[in-house]
């Protein structure tokens, strides 16, 4: 079984992820995988250097080259996500080999980059504002101006849960939180056994 899990920064992913590592399942984390790919992946880099050319230097990424490119023009911004979403896909299909029993896919951009129709369950994990908020101030050591301009740059929770086949709303302790993930990953995996 492969779920997939999106979300906002801040929202709770990492506990999820937890639960079904716990769980005996294989982590798939996009934007690990990403930059894992920008180190190791001559073909990602020839393919951004051939969109953007001058943005790879000596084999290695100047980012913040790219990013003032892509962040000031949005159909390039498009084009950086359709090039990192590919590669990303094809590196998801090669770790799936050979399918594990149990698997979570975690994107933010889980359905743009089309790892969506991998999945077998898609699971949006929301919570408020103001928690996440507080959780990226903690985890990166930002201040509330950054992070609330962070959380207002991304999708909207509402987007996330309408696109998902079911959401997880993190709005109490983590604990807690964790408990009701299990709660549905195993009813998941009890229907997908069934079927």
């Amino acid at each position: 079984m492969i779920i997939g899990l999106t979300g906002g920064s801040g929202c709770g992913k990492t506990t999820a992820l937890d639960v079904i590592q716990d769980m005996g399942g294989l982590i798939l984390d996009c934007d690990a995988i990403y930059h894992r790919l920008l180190e190791t992946s001559d073909s990602l880099l020839c393919a951004i250097d051939a969109r953007f050319p001058g943005v790879v230097c000596g084999g290695k990424l100047e980012r913040k080259k790219l990013g003032a490119l892509v962040f000031s023009d949005p159909q390039a911004l498009l084009d950086l996500n359709a090039i990192a979403h590919g590669a990303v896909k094809e590196e998801v299909l090669r770790l799936l080999q050979p399918r594990p029993k149990l698997a979570a896919i975690d994107a933010i951009a889980l359905f743009e980059g089309n790892l969506a129709e991998l999945c077998d369950y898609t699971v949006a994990i929301t919570a408020p504002r103001e928690s996440r908020i507080a959780r990226l101030m903690a985890r990166e050591g930002i201040s509330r101006e950054y992070a609330g301009s962070r959380i207002d740059a991304q999708k909207t929770d509402h987007w996330f849960s309408t696109m998902a086949d079911f959401t997880l709303v993190n709005n109490s302790t983590r604990q807690a939180f964790s408990a009701e993930a299990r709660k549905l990953f195993q009813s998941l995996w009890d229907e997908y056994q069934r079927n």
